[in-house]
């Protein structure tokens, strides 16, 4: 099967909103870490995190869509319509024609927050009917799906920060089956007391309240990674599909992709890299290229050792061979982990990349860890890029690679 094309790319991230916001703040190297704003964090145990602070949701969303929905769809909404327009594109007469296939780590966070507060305040009734459908996973595919008329095959997965490159896999497969376009990717929102309190409990978040102390994928001193909100949509169409509507820019295609699992234990990583280097060994095969072609990988970047140490491990086991180290970065360090949301903007990243032809550096890796047959980009660097691959990793075993390819017709 031809790889599909991205078309179209719509972020809403602590980087700014809008694609190209967010990528002059990375070639800038800006950090999007901030002390939290809104809530005594520290009582979490957290004082940092990746807010998208110039976002205003009025400006994206209808009132009576607003009372309904999460924040999370909210920057979902947004999201989705920053990637059609980037695209050119509108809803065909077949409504059967596009879809809808998001991903998502923990749905509604604050929307049920407020819910709960008013049920143990008040009671049962001080509970709305919208708490039925605003928490749940699949809330932003449906509200995309039904405010933009698409009737195509569409689903929300569920594998955590693994989900923006996942809904991918799977818009691959509505493809196959005859739908010619699909929005893929996803956003976050979980900066609130409630949200934060889950993600703490699982010891990997960093206490450090300097943002150049925090979140240092690949470094000695890393120490857990910071929460981030936000994240990107992106329309991927059939090639002939996309000829056919002339479609205005072509930003890349996706060339691969697979995923494994490492089924050892729901919370604790697997204490090898086996099912991660056979992911990213799949997603090559799978686009027909061989390690020596990569240019670039955009790694998944924990930021907490262990994880990092397994990371490494995998790299090192597929690319350890090439005559000159692979060139690894990892963007999110400088907007904090968006769980699926941030797989999705590394895609966005990647492709942004790729046209300019800049690597953006991991921020603050002023102390590296060893890393044989890996060459860790520490500041931006002007590179060209035709072959680039995005890794992300959900926790719970989750592993995800996927291949991107500059489009030879691309315009910009």
């Amino acid at each position: 099967m031809t790889g599909l094309l991205v078309t179209g790319i719509g972020v809403v991230a602590p980087t700014g909103v809008g694609v190209e916001e967010h990528w002059s703040s990375l070639v800038r190297g800006e950090p999007a870490i901030r002390p939290v704003e809104g809530f005594d964090a520290q009582r979490y145990g957290v004082t940092l995190a990746g807010q998208v602070r110039d976002f205003v949701p009025a400006d994206h969303v209808s009132p009576q869509l607003m009372v309904q929905t999460d924040r999370w769809t909210w920057m979902s909404l947004a999201a989705a319509t920053l990637a059609a327009e980037d695209a050119g594109y509108t809803a065909p007469e077949d409504v059967y024609a596009t879809s809808v296939f998001l991903a998502s780590g923990s749905g509604g966070n604050e929307f049920s927050q407020h819910e709960i507060q008013g049920l143990w305040a008040k009671g049962p009734r001080s509970v709305g009917a919208y708490q039925s459908i605003a928490w749940f996973y699949a809330a932003s595919t449906g509200q995309v799906s039904i405010r933009d008329g698409f009737k195509g095959p569409s689903g929300v997965v569920v594998t955590e920060a693994a989900g923006g490159l996942d809904s991918i896999g799977w818009a691959r497969r509505v493809v196959r089956r005859g739908t010619p376009a699909v929005l893929v990717g996803g956003t976050e929102a979980g900066l609130c007391p409630y949200a934060v309190l889950c993600q703490a409990t699982g010891g990997r978040l960093s206490e450090a309240t300097r943002p150049e102390d925090a979140y240092l994928p690949f470094s000695r001193r890393a120490n857990g990674h910071v929460v981030g909100e936000g994240g990107a949509i992106l329309l991927l169409e059939e090639p002939g599909a996309a000829a056919a509507r002339g479609a205005r820019r072509v930003w890349g295609e996706v060339a691969g992709y697979a995923a494994t699992h490492d089924a050892h234990h729901h919370e604790d990583a697997a204490p090898d890299a086996v099912q991660y280097a056979r992911a990213i060994r799949l997603s090559l095969a799978d686009a027909g290229a061989a390690p020596e072609e990569v240019d670039l990988v955009l790694a998944d970047g924990a930021g907490v050792p262990e994880l990092d140490r397994l990371e490494l491990e995998a790299l090192a086991a597929v690319f350890g061979d090439r005559a000159r180290p692979v060139p690894v970065t990892a963007p999110s360090s400088w907007t904090g982990r968006l769980m699926a949301g941030g797989s999705a903007l590394n895609v966005a990243t990647a492709l942004l990349a790729m046209r300019d032809g800049i690597v953006p550096g991991t921020a603050f890796l002023d102390d590296p860890v060893e890393a044989p047959g890996v060459d860790l980009v520490r500041a931006g660097r002007v590179q060209d890029l035709s072959t680039v691959v995005v890794l992300a990793r959900g926790a719970g075993g989750f592993n995800s690679s996927l291949v991107l390819r500059r489009h030879e017709g691309a315009t910009s």
